[in-house]
């Protein structure tokens, strides 16, 4: 064995040793990832913009509705309609209502998940072994981001929401169970308001 060959040797020997890193998945895969998201259920960990957590379940069916709730606590945020109502378990006060089409989680909730329109993806990084993609409505930039986290094989882990004080909210998810049925009462603003 010639000197070159020794000398040479430890670094193969690590070269292998280092796993290969994972490669940042397209744009195109995430969207198509998300729009075959239809109906999911999972348990969340949720990290306040003041630091707290709070933990839950949350139901999503596209397009267009989700619903938090939250454990030991009354609050209950529902997306349904075109609107998002959050109920404050700790008032007798009807819920604060607003467009959907004002926070960036219209983003995923959107019909069309399409993630190559200008102007919409302002962040396509891999750190971690995640893909991470930042992307606001390119009509509404002011409305704040979502930053989604992906795994691979391309699986959505959590995501991080900017609003437009720049507060940040983190969700991050448990397990998802993908497909069934939820309910359309499930999602009703009026039925909630009733309860």
């Amino acid at each position: 064995m010639n000197i070159k060959a020794l000398a040479l040797a430890p670094v193969l020997a690590l070269a292998m040793a280092i796993p290969a890193f994972a490669e940042r998945i397209s744009l195109n895969e995430i969207s198509r990832y998300l729009n075959s998201l239809t109906t999911v259920t999972s348990e969340f960990t949720q990290v306040n913009p003041d630091g707290t957590i709070s933990t839950g379940t949350v139901y999503i069916q596209r397009p267009g509705r989700v619903r938090f709730e939250y454990n030991n606590d009354r609050t209950l945020v529902l997306a349904s309609g075109g609107t998002v109502a959050v109920f404050d378990g700790k008032s007798n006060a009807g819920p604060h209502q607003y467009p959907l089409s004002q926070t960036p989680l219209s983003i995923i909730l959107d019909a069309n998940i399409d993630l190559s329109r200008p102007n919409m993806v302002i962040g396509h990084t891999e750190q971690n072994n995640a893909t991470i993609v930042t992307a606001q409505d390119p009509q509404r930039p002011q409305n704040g981001n979502i930053q989604m986290v992906f795994s691979s094989p391309t699986e959505l882990r959590q995501w991080i929401v900017t609003d437009d004080t720049g507060a940040k909210t983190t969700v991050i998810l448990g397990e998802m169970q993908k497909g069934g049925s939820i309910p359309a009462s499930r999602f009703s603003i009026q039925a909630a308001m009733g309860q």
